[in-house]
Parts: structure tokens; sequence; C-alpha cells
């Protein structure tokens, strides 16, 4: 009876009397967790996986679209990387701290010095070191996208801190779900039941923002739009007030479920739930008519926020963050106006940079074409297609005067705007399969351009195919020489192609002779 009465005295007086004693051995306990977790395969592999996955990613040559971020995009793309990570916790960690339960142990718990609130606590900070690495990871990710040469914006901190949050999230609710259902079943069960409920909240329209914004990752429709940082327009401060909250909120109450009844305890549960309620009301407000406006303002009068510059005999305007991407516009234009004949090889050109953000992140409208003569758009992407397509916009307004003619160019002129666009590229076959709709370089096809783009026929493609493969010089010799008669109103595709020396089209009409 002496022994049992020393055995169960000298818990009370190490946690009474000597409580840093107790928090070293709760922290112990969550290293070897931590160590423990790795144990397991879909720990193991899930994060070499996101590891390797995330450093082959950045040290691989990266080219098109994606040499040129834009950071107030790559924050966002960091998001997706964990999930898989964060499944793989939620089910292990149950799994841990249900194992003294399925073998039977708990009993041999009961007369330790660490009460079992402790062992939950040490539960929680198991699944920190690998929050830790997933902010390594991001960081690094982030870093190196920030480092590249045509890299643009600004990222948010908040929004990079959501992938670490989601990882912390998913092994704090992983706990908790052993604390309240503890059974081995109950992990894989609350992970059918969490993908159903993302879906779930993830499809709220625009008249229910607020229901898409409680998932942890939330992610933006599918869109080609790239908006300045300040109208990207996420809450997303909010949202990882909100996550941290959720995260705080699970870990306590899976600790008062384990006998924790200390009042910091319940008045740390009081003060998450607060936390999480004023995260999820300060997210859920929607575009405010201030951001509304802005974006109104950049859409329809870009220039009111942007700066110019002179290459050239040309001007570029474009919005603060894109200002440095101006030299590389330039050699698109010198490019396309070396080929052209006439006043259009010397006509200085206003080309400015434009979005549609009426509509966020999601938008996906086509931007109306400019009216002013001898004014070019360029969009917010660059790399890869874009740079064909830019060409294209600008050879139709050297060849038809401004960007709201080029819809209507159906005749011959169409095979010069072509040339112009393709030929001084050092890939001009390939390019010409990029900026079709179809990625076809024969029959017809809708070629893309920043704005309204061009229809090319069957027989056009032909004869631009035919131009592509001659040596260059001699084709911008006879382009430059019968500059006029290849850009007048109605010229006939046949007339065009005999100018230039190539085999006319058979048995095909243009707009021009139906």
């Amino acid at each position: 009876m002496s022994l049992m009465t020393e055995t169960t005295a000298e818990p009370a007086a190490v946690h009474e009397d000597d409580p840093r004693r107790a928090w070293a051995a709760v922290f112990a306990l969550a290293r070897f967790e931590a160590r423990d977790l790795l144990r397991y395969i879909p720990v193991l592999v899930t994060l070499l996986l996101y590891v390797g996955y995330t450093a082959w990613t950045l040290f691989h040559q990266q080219d098109g679209m994606d040499a040129f971020p834009a950071l107030q995009d790559v924050d966002r793309g960091t998001q997706t990387g964990p999930l898989l990570l964060g499944i793989a916790l939620f089910v292990c960690v149950n799994r841990c701290t249900l194992r003294s339960r399925k073998r039977g142990t708990d009993r041999q718990f009961d007369v330790l010095v660490m009460e079992p609130w402790r062992r939950t606590v040490a539960h929680v900070l198991s699944v920190v070191p690998f929050a830790a690495v997933t902010a390594l990871v991001v960081l690094g990710e982030f870093t190196r996208q920030a480092l590249r040469a045509g890299a643009v914006g600004h990222g948010s901190l908040a929004e990079l801190a959501v992938g670490p949050l989601y990882v912390l999230l998913c092994g704090a609710f992983g706990v908790l779900l052993a604390r309240l259902v503890p059974s081995t079943f109950a992990a894989p069960v609350g992970v059918v039941g969490l993908f159903v409920l993302s879906v779930f909240l993830t499809a709220g329209t625009s008249d229910a923002e607020w229901s898409r914004w409680l998932s942890p990752i939330v992610g933006e429709a599918a869109g080609n739009t790239v908006l300045p940082s300040d109208l990207v327009g996420r809450p997303a401060a909010w949202h990882a007030l909100y996550l941290t909250g959720v995260i705080l909120l699970l870990a306590l109450v899976a600790i008062l479920a384990s006998g924790g009844r200390t009042l910091s305890l319940k008045a740390g549960a009081a003060g998450a739930l607060a936390l999480t309620l004023a995260g999820a009301v300060g997210q859920s407000g929607g575009v405010s008519p201030e951001l509304a406006a802005a974006r109104e303002q950049v859409t329809v009068s870009p220039q009111r926020d942007q700066s110019c510059v002179r290459h050239g005999g040309s001007t570029y305007c474009a919005f603060p963050e894109w200002t440095g991407r101006a030299g590389a516009w330039a050699d698109v234009v010198d490019r396309v106006q070396s080929l052209a004949g006439g006043t259009a090889a010397r006509q200085p050109l206003l080309v400015r940079q434009r979005v549609e953000a009426r509509y966020g992140l999601s938008g996906d409208s086509a931007i109306e074409p400019l009216t002013t003569p001898h004014q070019v758009t360029v969009g917010t992407r660059w790399g890869g297609n874009r740079v064909p397509e830019f060409a294209v916009g600008v050879a139709y307004v050297l060849v038809a005067g401004d960007e709201s003619k080029g819809g209507e160019l159906c005749d011959g002129r169409v095979v010069t705007a072509m040339w112009l666009a393709l030929g001084g590229d050092a890939h001009p076959m390939a390019d010409l399969a990029n900026v079709r709709i179809d990625d076809s370089v024969t029959g017809s096809a809708s070629v893309l351009a920043p704005t309204s783009g061009l229809s090319m026929t069957a027989g056009q493609t032909d004869v631009v195919r035919e131009l592509l493969s001659r040596p260059r010089g001699e084709v911008t010799a006879s382009v430059k020489r019968h500059w006029a008669e290849l850009t007048r109103s109605g010229v006939s595709t046949d007339r065009v192609a005999r100018v230039l020396g190539t085999e006319a089209p058979k048995g095909e009409q243009d707009c021009a002779q139906e």
C-alpha cells in the first residue's frame, strides 16, 4: 500500500512543483512521435514525393510562359503541393494517437507521470516538424521563381503560409478524431468525408462566395488572367487567420477531450473559437466597391496607372510591375517591322498593356480591340505562345491600320500579316502551329492574338507555309517591293501568291471574291 501511495503521489509532485520537467517530457515524446511518423510508408512516400518533385521543378529548365512567372500567382501555386502529405499525416497521426488503445497499453500509461492530455499535446506537436519542412519547401519554391529573370509582381506571405498551415490542420484533426472516435476505421471514413465537404464548399457560386473560403485551400477557376498584385483581391490574410484559429481550436478541443480541464486551456479554446470566427467573417466580404472600381479603371482606362518608355521609334506603356518587360516587347516589334515595307517599316507604334480585370482572377474574357490607329495591345502574360500571338497583333496593325480591323481581314492581307508575324522567327513553322487554335499547319483555322485574331483559309495556310519554307531574304525583298499591293484592301489571296512567287491556291475563294 505504501508503494502504491508513493507511485501515485509522485506525478502530482512532478507536475505541480516542476512544470519545466513535465513540458520537457512532452517535447521529448513529440520528437519520438515525429520520428515514428516517418516509419509510416504513406508519410515517408508523400514527403519524399513532395520534396523531390518540387526540387526537380526548381532546377529543371523552364521555358515558355513558365520562364516568366507572375509572383502573385506563384504564391497560390505553392498550396496544392502539400495536399497528399496532409492526408497521409491525418491518417497516420490518428493511428499513432490510437496506438496505446489498439495495443491495450492504456493501463500502463495511467501510472506514468505524464497525464493523457499532455500526451495529446505531444501528438499534436509531432506534426510541427513536417509543417516546418513544408514551409522550407514553399519558401524555396517561391524564392526560385522570384529570382527568375522574367519574374514580375509581388507575392503574399499569407498565401505562402497556407501550405504549412494545411499540414498542421490535418495533424490536429487526426488527433482530435482519435480522441472523439477511438477507432482505426474513423480516419479512412474521415478522408472521404473531408473530400465530400471540400467539394461542397468549393462549389459555392458568386452569390455564396463565403462558403468556398471555409475550405483550407481555395483555388481559382481556370483562366488566363494575370492581374496586378493590388487587384488580386483575395482575402489571404483573413484566411490565414481563419486557418490558425481552426488549428488551435481542433488541438485544444482534443486536449480538453483527453482530460485537460485547466482554466487556461478552456480560455485558449474560447480564444481560438473567436479567432476562427473573426477570420471566417473577415474572409467572407467578397469584392469591395473600392476594388471593383479599381478593376474597372484598369480595364477601361489603363493609361492612368501606367508609365511609358521609348525603345527605337515606338512607345511602350505598362503597369508598374511590368515596366521591365518593355525590352522584350520591343524586340518582337522590331523583328516584325524589319520585314514590312513602305511607311509601315518606320511607323511609330504605341504598345499598351491591357487586361480584362472586371471579372477577377477567374475571368477569361477577350480584350476588346483598340480603334486608335497604330496602337497595339499586349497582355499581362508572356512567353510561350503569347510571343507569336503578340507578333500577330503587331503585324495586322501594320497591315490594316488598327486592331479593330484585324477581325475583318479575310482577304489576301492575311498572308502578308502572317508572314510579318512569323517570317523573322527562329522556328516559324512551330509558331504557326502555336498561334492556331487547332495547333495545325494545314487547312483552315482561327489565329490567336491579344485581342481579335485572324481567320485563315486552307489556301492562305498553304501560301504562308510555302513562304516560311523559302529563304527569308528573298521573301522579305518581294514583300517590301510590292508592299502597297500586298496591303491593299480587297486584294485576293491568289494575287498575293502570284506577286510573292508561290503557287496560287486552287478551288478556293476568300471573302474578297465571294
